[in-house]
């Protein structure tokens, strides 16, 4: 089942400079292996070795920070979208 996914600007140099592309898969940890397999290299720089998300980086599905819902493990569903979002920082 293919979903949207939103690449982030800093992750688009791996993903042919497309900031849309569909991945399959029924867990976000699913999602991002199968996006991992389309585009080598991208799952490190957004998930830690144990396969869970990098502290700055924030993933949604359909606009619900996955923190809040089954982490890397939230079921996912055709038509979803996903976003991953690093976090910004910085400022006074």
């Amino acid at each position: 089942m293919p979903v949207k996914v939103r690449i982030p600007t800093p992750l688009m140099k791996l993903t042919a400079n497309q900031s849309e592309v569909t991945a399959e898969g029924n867990t976000i940890s699913e999602i991002l292996n199968n996006l991992d397999n389309q585009f080598s290299g991208i799952k490190e720089r957004i998930c830690e070795e144990n396969g869970s998300p990098r502290r700055f980086i924030n993933i949604y599905l359909n606009e619900e920070d996955i923190r809040f819902l089954d982490a890397e493990k939230t079921q996912v569903k055709d038509g979803d979208e996903i976003s991953i979002i690093p976090a910004i920082a910085g400022g006074h």
